[in-house]
């Protein structure tokens, strides 16, 4: 008895903390779906990305190691597609393929109806060159240069006119916010603002579609959310085709569609 009356006189002590406690964990709740919600977007019908049958075999000493068992896709133009997967589920060896860092053990992959693998290394860079940007997890700006100089570099393969890439990049250093940082040095940039140099960069040659390896990984949830605000931004604006590799699942719920791989091969 009197512990029901203690336990009575305590609701009756704290109820507004515990109403108000409650009220908390259901607006915490109701922005985290609000957060994570994929957004709802028109998609082209025209498949700017075909991957058939594809699979991926590394030697590790007498060993043949499966990284992709048969994987086959279509994306669209300008979708924003996710890949997510475990560690090890072969992620990053789908967006290497894809962007033709490296070529697959059999299966094609056709960007803009052109064949990889049947393309010479040459020909394979000049594609990528005018085609696709990447973007990592690791914004390998060069700590000697500054950022103008740094964002202008991405252009000379192109050989495009110096007068031409300055006008460029001052645009896209506007578009990532960067506008008043091209004369610093990487060092005096925050960790935010260099993945951002790295888009701008990546975008320096407009290119049809961007590939992104754990583009947050080294990056707070803060700088996380304006980075992928950043990229759907360049797919609205441009119409750019992204594709990225994340663990993050708000990240991926942002995404136009999520392809989850496990074991090398499509979950």
């Amino acid at each position: 008895m009197i512990a029901r009356e203690e336990g009575e006189q305590f609701l009756h002590v704290y109820k507004g903390d515990i109403e108000r406690a409650i009220a908390d964990l259901r607006r915490i709740a109701t922005e985290k779906k609000q957060q994570i919600s994929r957004p709802k977007r028109p998609i082209s019908e025209e498949v700017v990305i075909r991957v058939s049958g594809l699979t991926k075999s590394y030697s590790v000493g007498k060993q043949q190691v499966s990284a992709l068992g048969g994987v086959s896709v279509d994306i669209h133009k300008g979708e924003f597609v996710a890949l997510t997967g475990v560690s090890g589920s072969g992620k990053s060896t789908l967006l290497q393929l894809i962007g033709g860092l490296d070529k697959p053990t059999s299966g094609t992959v056709e960007v803009y109806s052109q064949n990889l693998s049947k393309l010479s290394d040459r020909h394979v860079s000049e594609f990528r060159n005018r085609t696709i940007g990447f973007i990592f997890q690791f914004f390998y700006l060069q700590p000697f240069l500054k950022l103008r100089q740094n964002l202008e570099v991405a252009g000379i393969p192109l050989r495009t006119k110096p007068v031409d890439r300055r006008k460029k990049l001052e645009s896209l250093a506007e578009v990532v916010g960067l506008a008043d940082r091209l004369d610093h040095f990487p060092k005096e940039l925050s960790g935010g603002q260099m993945q951002r140099a790295a888009i701008a960069r990546a975008l320096l040659n407009d290119p049809k579609i961007l590939l992104a390896d754990e583009p947050t990984g080294n990056l707070d949830s803060k700088n996380s959310a304006a980075i992928i605000e950043l990229f759907e931004k360049i797919r609205d604006e441009f119409g750019t085709t992204i594709i990225i590799v994340t663990h993050d699942a708000a990240i991926a719920a942002r995404a136009d569609r999520e392809i989850r791989l496990k074991d090398g091969v499509i979950a």
